[in-house]
């Protein structure tokens, strides 16, 4: 596809290649429901389906197969997912051969299915790196710890109202299906009691695929549109939720106007910012929630205050997981947070816990990812909400911070470690005077060598 002159970046590639896996994906799923069901019909029309166009590998080629995309198709959820879907490859006999690759799996076999589940999630490791794309993926090792940490049961609905690649939903079908499922009316339910949210087209494509990858029989869960858009005022009782589990884009800002769907001391354009109101308005009472969240939330003021006082006030804000760099390099190096909460009584005092590098790392990179094993220590520290977390202890990575220290501080949350060894400090007037003063140092020495030179010589012609 990279020699393709119409693909222009890994993007576009992703984009493309993966509305055909979920045609490929969707044909092997429908192989297993004509044998289930005798009076099973497909949404796609027949010239549509994938067995009918590109399952032969002698099939269409050039302008042909160009032409076959799904801007046709029916019923709504997969009208929905194609609404947006591209093709950028000019060359027909190209896209054949990524055509017959694709062919080459078959997902209705054990082995195929986890072979092309390993492409999928190397598909979407991809996205981390594609610009700006970047943003909608969340490394699956903090989307596997924050749903291991909520624990969301059978019934409960979770919520991911920023879904990106759906990331978090993926990982709590398998957290549900791993301790929840016994029965074919358990997976039933577990499909019913997942949401999700995303307003563009191409994560809500690779969403949708993620979902039906992992079992979904059609994802009308995942909605195509912009959360925030929708009124304050207009997310009632039923919308309320059991447990959200998110990353809401952060860094970025909402068009003009959004911001008026909140109440007026929580008007902004920031992105993450509004998010995190609305995490809070989601919440039932007894609700749980895990969300990664940029330093700049945790001491940030203005908007950014109200909102703490809010979370700390309605919601118990007990657990803070301070990641270190790299967790999303290189879509960004910006040190993000993962905040536990559960709504319904204020916060005590909050935990911190600083998560640190595997032996060995520096930073974490394309080769040597963030991994799920790394949590062990957290998880091994983290105790029972039920009792209070009474079984917590402070470590060198773990300490307390009494709400009301948070209070007088402006409710900045941003709280170094207090056990760990001191920094060394890089703020740049204080580097710019320890220079003047090395230089000032240095020509001192200078002037005492010349002397002592201007003396020897002195003496010499003596």
């Amino acid at each position: 596809m990279r020699t393709d002159v119409g693909v222009d970046g890994d993007a576009q590639r992703i984009g493309q290649l993966v509305w055909m896996l979920f045609l490929k994906i969707y044909d092997d799923r429908e192989q297993e429901w004509e044998v289930l069901e005798d009076d099973y019909v497909s949404p796609i029309p027949e010239e549509l389906r994938w067995r009918n166009w590109a399952a032969d590998e002698e099939g269409m080629t050039g302008d042909q197969s160009l032409e076959a995309r799904g801007d046709d198709m029916r019923p709504v959820v997969i009208r929905r997912i194609f609404e947006d879907a591209y093709n950028y490859m000019k060359s027909g006999q190209l896209l054949r051969q990524v055509i017959n690759k694709l062919q080459e799996m078959d997902l209705n076999v054990s082995g195929d299915r986890h072979e092309l589940g390993d492409v999928y999630e190397q598909i979407l490791k991809d996205l981390q790196s594609a610009g700006n794309a970047g943003e909608f993926y969340t490394p699956r090792a903090v989307t596997e710890f924050i749903v291991n940490r909520v624990d969301p049961k059978l019934e409960e609905r979770v919520m991911d109202p920023a879904c990106g690649t759906g990331g978090f939903l993926v990982s709590t079908i398998e957290h549900k299906r791993e301790h929840y499922v016994d029965t074919p009316q358990d997976w039933e339910t577990l499909q019913t009691t997942i949401r999700g949210i995303e307003k563009k087209p191409l994560p809500h494509l690779l969403a949708s695929t993620n979902l039906i990858l992992h079992g979904v029989e059609v994802p009308r869960q995942i909605r195509h549109d912009n959360t925030l858009a929708q009124p304050w005022t207009d997310w009632g009782s039923r919308d309320r939720v059991d447990v959200i589990v998110a990353n809401p884009p952060f860094g970025g800002m909402e068009e003009p106007g959004i911001e008026t769907n909140f109440p007026q001391n929580f008007r902004t354009r920031e992105t993450a910012d509004l998010f995190m109101s609305l995490f809070i308005h989601l919440l039932k009472d007894g609700g749980r929630a895990g969300v990664v969240l940029p330093d700049g939330f945790l001491f940030g003021e203005g908007i950014k205050t109200r909102i703490k006082e809010k979370l700390l006030s309605e919601c118990d804000l007990h657990t803070i997981v301070r990641l270190p760099n790299g967790v999303f390099s290189p879509y960004t190096n910006i040190k993000t947070n993962l905040l536990f909460f559960t709504k319904g009584r204020p916060t005590q005092a909050v935990w911190y816990y600083e998560h640190p590098y595997p032996e060995g790392y520096k930073s974490y990179s394309k080769t040597k990812p963030m991994r799920f094993q790394e949590f062990e220590r957290e998880i091994a520290w983290w105790g029972a909400e039920d009792d209070g977390f009474k079984a917590r202890e402070e470590t060198e990575y773990a300490w307390r911070v009494p709400v009301e220290d948070i209070q007088a501080d402006n409710y900045n949350l941003d709280r170094k470690n207090p056990y760990a060894a001191e920094e060394e400090n890089h703020d740049p007037e204080e580097l710019l005077a320890r220079y003047e003063s090395q230089q000032a140092e240095i020509q001192e020495l200078r002037d005492q060598l010349k002397d002592i030179l201007a003396d020897a010589l002195g003496e010499q012609q003596q």
